[in-house]
Order: structure tokens, then sequence, then C-alpha cells
């Protein structure tokens, strides 16, 4: 085994281990090219299930496979578990770009492009922050990963439980179902998923371009056959190729 892959290894373990005992409260962590360039930029959320926040699977690859693409990137640890109830990670996602917009000189951000990417339940947090009216600055485009859509009859019920609490109210799971709630001002969205997928039902992604369909929102679906829920960067199967598709859509809307 090569030592560039024993580190990487050695990395996704202590992550792992991280992401299992980090606290439980809002931080940004920037990954940051540092060439004294201006460079476009992405905001990531890991998914989770709204229990944690998965830094070695969908956070710290993602950044660090943007940073080689010449983006920028900054990973959310948003509140989750008994922290996580509506709408804390929307406001924490809410203050991560406002952070993010506070440094654009001294980090060298290019603000006329720049993405929010989120996996799983950390799509849905995306997905629900971009459909709420947060007074922010909208994004070029979003990325969403096998992301969680609904908090109805097809949703992830652990999100939705942490989320929403056990008992939530029909006005709460209207709210947080975000194909309920799309109209034309919605941002362009590139979305992958898995049909294996047996922790999120695909459904959810259909319900979604339903609705940006009705609403004549930009998108581009990709369906992978045979892959399962948290696939991360998918390197080595049918869907190693999301990643670089998912950048070509957002430089599109440019």
């Amino acid at each position: 085994m090569r030592i560039e892959d024993v580190t990487m290894k050695l990395t996704e373990f202590f992550d792992r281990i991280l992401d299992a005992h980090r606290a439980n409260k809002y931080f940004l962590k920037p990954y940051l090219i540092n060439d004294g360039e201006k460079h476009p930029f992405a905001v990531i959320c890991p998914g989770g299930g709204y229990s944690m926040v998965c830094l070695a699977g969908e956070g710290r690859p993602f950044a660090e496979e943007l940073n080689k693409l010449g983006y920028h990137a900054f990973v959310v640890y948003y509140r989750v578990k008994d922290k996580a109830r509506y709408p804390n990670p929307q406001e924490d996602l809410k203050r991560a770009i406002k952070e993010v917009f506070a440094h654009t000189e001294e980090w060298r951000l290019d603000t006329d492009s720049w993405s929010i990417w989120g996996s799983s339940a950390g799509g849905h947090l995306v997905a629900s922050y971009c459909s709420e009216n947060w007074n922010t600055p909208k994004p070029t485009a979003i990325t969403l990963v096998y992301p969680v859509i609904s908090m109805g009859e097809h949703t992830h019920k652990g999100s939705r439980d942490n989320l929403l609490g056990k008992n939530a109210s029909d006005e709460m799971i209207k709210r947080l179902s975000v194909e309920l709630n799309i109209d034309e001002n919605y941002p362009p969205v590139y979305i992958w998923y898995g049909t294996a997928d047996d922790v999120v039902a695909p459904v959810n992604t259909k319900m979604l371009t339903e609705a940006l369909e009705k609403a004549g929102v930009p998108y581009r679906v990709e369906e992978y056959e045979g892959i399962g829920h948290g696939a991360g960067l998918a390197k080595g199967t049918v869907a190693e190729g999301w990643f670089n598709n998912a950048v070509r859509f957002w430089e599109s809307q440019v």
C-alpha cells in the first residue's frame, strides 16, 4: 500500500473519532487556497441524520477536492442531537454564510460565484435553508448529495425526529418539506442519488425535481445504479464522476 493511501486511511480514522466526540456547537472550518488569488468558494454541510456532522465522509474530502479544482471551501459544524431542533441548524448555516462573507477580502473570496453543498440530512439543511426567506445572499447553485427532502411520508425518520421532535405538527412537517416550498426564486440545483439507497428513499429526489420543474428552476439530476447511501466521493464506483459534474453545473450558472 502506498504511503499516501495509508495517510488517507489514518486521517479518515481520526476524523471519524472526532465526528463522534466533537462538541455539539456551531463551528466553521475553512479550507483555503493560499496563493494570494481570489477564488470562488463553497459552503459544505455534511450529513449525519441531524445526530452528528460527518466530516470524514462528506466534509473534509469534499473540501480538499474543491481545493484541488481551484475553490475555497468551508465546512459547517451545525448543532445536532438534542440541540438540532428547528431552526437551530438553519440558523447555524445562516451564521456560517454571514461569517464567510464578513471575511471576503481577508480570505480572498470571489463572491460572484459561490455554492452550498449538502449531503443526506445536510442536504435537507441546505435545501430547506434555501426555501426560507433568510435575507442572505443567494448562492449561484447548490449541490445535494442523496438528500433528505421531505419531512412527510417518505422522510428519513431519524432526521425528522431530531429536527422536529417525535410529535411534529402537520404545520411544521409541511414547512420543512422542501418539495412543498419551492418557487421561481430557488437557486439552481445539482442533485444525485443511488438506486440502492436504503436509508433515504430515492423518491425524495423525485419529489424535489418535480417541484423544481414546476417552478422553472434550473437543475441537473443524476441517478447511479447500485450505489447505496453514504458513498461520499464514490471513488472507484460508477458514481465517481458526480463531483466534477456538480462543479461543472455550478460553473454553468455563473
